[in-house]
């Protein structure tokens, strides 16, 4: 119920409900904090082994058993199978425990163990300033955006330290060991249960701040992921540019909403589809679908176009519109051309095959266009309008007439030509034609005849 109560409070949503993908993020992101923690780890216990290695031993040259040696060689061993497994493997909550309790664990045995090295009654340890690793240790738990695992290191950390305290008291003096005068506690042996409290409740208000700051950060870990991974679905059902619009957004993106730039349009059409639908089975169709598109789309995106939408068999690409750039009629014939030797590797290879080759039109038109935001609050579309729109999709009808695989305006091929664009194959200006659906004359340019 109180964890219930901090997720309300705190807004944190609950994972169980996010979406599989997600949750798979986190903990994708989760195991490669374990990686980093194991390499802390190292470094803490090689740095403990230097330290001891350089320190005075001021303990008897005939002394049976020095036990720091022994721990910080077990905890070594311990550590390297941990980096190991974190490595190989994604690590079990149980381990993850142990690791926490034998950080903490190895850190006391290291405390106790002094009153031994330096020959002192066991109160000695109590001032040794090397508890403050155990803020270290508390921290380092931090990395994996988990509080289970700060809390558990900081509870462990009090208990041990409660231990320690209660084992001076018992093997020290007894209760004479323990004073109430500070100067004297400072000076001495003697144990001040006050100032061994305080270490305690530092260590534990540490920990509880530590891990509310985590419990929080989470939130925004999982939002950050949500978003991230929304995102790149937003990129497979809109083109990237879209997406970035979408997502990058500074507020919130209102129907009606949009920009006047001049583009080029291409509009890109599989020759008798409607009919191939009829007489092929589904799977064929949506399979040949598939793969025209497969071949086209990239060619498309790598010259700087942007889907703007699948029109059935046609799709219909934008230069300039999401992204403005002042090649974009270049980009445009440029990716044509592509389109069309890629189309006719696609023709060889189903021949090759025993199947029928496809052919495919392309149209291209450019001038001033409006891009922006159609539709309601609960359903938009990202779109372009203006005449260069219609004048791609009526070209399309017009090219049979042309008997034309590609055809643009000439004004579309000249403004081109001006933006560095270097024809690889001959065109035929047509001047004056008339196209269905437009009012007046239109100059157009044929860049590929039907073979």
């Amino acid at each position: 119920m109180l964890k219930k109560i901090l997720r309300i409070i705190l807004g944190e949503p609950v994972e169980g409900t996010l979406p599989i993908r997600v949750q798979s993020a986190i903990q994708k992101q989760q195991d490669q904090s374990e990686i980093l923690i194991a390499c802390v780890q190292l470094f803490l216990v090689l740095t403990f082994s230097v330290l001891y290695a350089l320190s005075p031993k001021t303990f008897a040259a005939n002394t049976m058993f020095a036990p720091v040696p022994y721990a910080l060689a077990g905890y070594l061993g311990f550590t390297l199978t941990r980096l190991f497994f974190a490595v190989k493997w994604r690590l079990p909550g149980w381990f993850l425990s142990l690791s926490v309790i034998a950080d903490m664990s190895l850190l006391m045995f290291l405390i106790w163990s002094f009153h031994i090295q330096y020959e002192q009654s066991p109160a000695f340890y109590l001032k040794a300033p090397t508890l403050l690793y155990v803020f270290i240790f508390i921290a380092l738990r931090a990395l994996r955006f988990d509080m289970r695992y700060i809390l558990l290191a900081g509870i462990t950390a009090a208990t041990g330290w409660i231990i320690l305290l209660a084992y001076a008291v018992h093997y020290g003096e007894g209760m004479t060991s323990i004073t109430r005068d500070y100067v004297l506690y400072t000076m001495s042996h003697k144990i001040l249960l006050g100032a061994e409290f305080d270490k305690v409740i530092s260590i534990l208000v540490v920990t509880f701040l530590l891990a509310l700051v985590i419990f929080r950060a989470r939130r925004l870990l999982i939002n950050s992921v949500a978003q991230a991974t929304a995102a790149e679905d937003l990129s497979r059902f809109f083109s990237p540019e879209i997406a970035d619009r979408i997502t990058q957004s500074e507020g919130w993106i209102e129907p009606g909403t949009g920009q006047t730039r001049d583009a080029a349009i291409l509009h890109c059409d599989l020759q008798g589809f409607t009919r191939l639908s009829m007489e092929k089975p589904a799977n064929e169709v949506i399979s040949l679908l598939a793969e025209y598109q497969a071949r086209l789309v990239p060619i498309i995106q790598k010259n700087g176009g942007t889907i703007d939408k699948f029109l059935g068999d046609g799709i219909l690409a934008t230069f300039g519109a999401a992204v403005e750039t002042d090649l974009y009629s270049a980009e445009c014939l440029m990716a044509l051309e592509q389109m069309i030797d890629e189309t006719q590797v696609w023709a060889e290879e189903r021949k090759a095959a025993g199947l029928d080759p496809q052919v495919i039109r392309f149209t291209a038109a450019s001038g001033p266009i409006l891009f922006g935001a159609v539709g309601d609050k609960s359903r938009l579309e990202y779109t372009v309008i203006g005449e260069p729109v219609n004048l791609a999709a009526k070209l399309d009808k017009h090219a049979k007439e042309e008997k034309a695989q590609a055809l643009v305006t000439l004004h579309c091929f000249e403004e081109a030509l001006a933006q560095g664009y270097k024809p690889s194959k001959e065109s035929e200006i047509r001047a004056a034609r008339d196209v269905g659906g437009v009012t007046g004359l239109v100059d157009l340019v044929v860049l590929q005849s039907v073979q």
